[in-house]
């Protein structure tokens, strides 16, 4: 069986959440027996989708990559006005809008649609990799007799776009992360061909971790919370600074907090914040098992792989309440606690820092967790049990 993977951007030095997620399940799909390729762009960042890797393919990590030029950059300024006007909850504005607003948000790459066109006949299926690019939005559905879809939807301003309502209707099957996910597909989109399965992701624990290696790589002293993704403001990262300074200077002074990823919004200047930028998947794992908690202010998150990651090297989790995924994590899990506003994010973290026996309560609860559900040999079965499914449902039922 020969399959297309179909990402806007991939590559070991990417970390988005749905680009991670992709790498993971080629690299252990490519084990079995499959053949996969991914199909994405030559774009290392998401913010201007610039044209970084060389066209053609190559070989990651043992998986076939077949790269295609972005057409142009995203004009960020341009784009942020349109996405005020077409993502505003009053709906006060045109499909053209819309169609002009998924041009603009990316990256814009024909030469990869016109390859699914001319190409699909070679592959037995299409699995697209979140719902909001172009990649996706534009690909899926020329292939879509082909096309699986893995959304990463979440409760987010784009998601209620009407393009979307046929959209999410074109594939034969939409495979879901979460539970909360799921639920939230199914209400948005009554036509969906919702998946019965969670499949979730593989999460496996390092074959060691070292906190003081982190510690003293990046001449951190002291203890310290930790946040590890993207540094953006939709991301939840404005608000937690402003928690942060605050608990900083009421409850504790010594305490740190440290960013590690790619950061794209100002963090200010203060004694007791480090940002470390983006670190190597070794480095974030010692980090996790150096941190006292792992902070994730999120509120639009689909699966949150650093949560469980963060758990298997038994490290609790304190979560913002409106992020419904991340706090079902806690409760079925019992191994975080969550937070809604300034007073339970201090009242939170100061029980979490002062109790190192809730801490290693937590701790223990999200590893078992997540070892029990959250294992490659589980959701790589799922995945060729679906597979199956939607080849064999043809009429004919074969492969290429």
């Amino acid at each position: 069986m020969k399959v297309a993977m179909i990402v806007q951007r991939y590559g070991p030095e990417v970390n988005g959440g749905s680009e991670l997620l992709c790498r993971w399940v080629a690299e252990h799909l490519s084990k079995r027996d499959l053949d996969v390729e991914v199909l994405t762009t030559c774009a290392k960042d998401y913010v201007a989708w610039n044209n970084e890797y060389e066209p053609g393919v190559s070989k990651v990590n043992d998986v076939s990559v077949r790269r295609f030029p972005t057409d142009f950059p995203r004009d960020i300024d341009d784009f942020s006005k349109l996405s005020l006007r077409v993502l505003h909850p009053s709906g006060r504005h045109t499909d053209e809008e819309e169609a002009v607003w998924m041009d603009k948000q990316g990256p814009h790459c024909d030469s990869l649609v016109g390859y699914l066109r001319d190409h699909a006949a070679e592959y037995d299926l299409f699995v697209f990799f979140t719902y909001l690019y172009y990649t996706t939005f534009k690909g899926l559905p020329v292939v879509a007799d082909k096309a699986i879809l893995v959304p990463t939807a979440h409760d987010e301003p784009s998601i209620y776009l009407r393009m979307f309502d046929k959209f999410f209707s074109l594939p034969q099957a939409i495979v879901c992360n979460t539970v909360e996910e799921k639920e939230f597909i199914e209400r948005r989109f009554s036509t969906a061909r919702v998946y019965g399965e969670i499949f979730g992701v593989g999460v496996d624990r390092p074959e060691s971790v070292s906190a003081d290696a982190f510690r003293r790589k990046y001449g951190i002293e002291g203890r310290f919370i930790v946040y590890a993704g993207r540094i953006d403001e939709s991301k939840g990262c404005l608000e937690l600074l402003t928690f942060f300074t605050g608990y900083s200077r009421s409850v504790d002074p010594e305490i740190k907090l440290v960013f590690i990823g790619t950061q794209v919004m100002d963090i200010p200047e203060h004694p007791n914040i480090v940002s470390t930028g983006f670190v190597s998947d070794e480095d974030k794992h010692n980090a996790l098992a150096a941190a006292d908690v792992l902070i994730m202010p999120s509120k639009f998150e689909s699966l949150s792989i650093v949560t469980l990651e963060s758990w298997l090297v038994e490290t609790p989790v304190l979560a913002t309440a409106e992020s419904e995924v991340v706090k079902g994590h806690c409760i079925r899990s019992n191994g975080g606690l969550y937070y809604l506003g300034y007073e339970e994010f201090v009242s939170c973290l100061k029980m979490l820092l002062d109790d190192a026996g809730l801490r290693a309560t937590l701790a223990a609860n999200g590893r078992r967790y997540v070892e029990e559900k959250y294992t490659w040999n589980v959701v790589e079965e799922k995945y060729l049990r679906l597979f199956a499914e939607v080849v064999g449902a043809r009429p004919g039922g074969e492969t290429a």
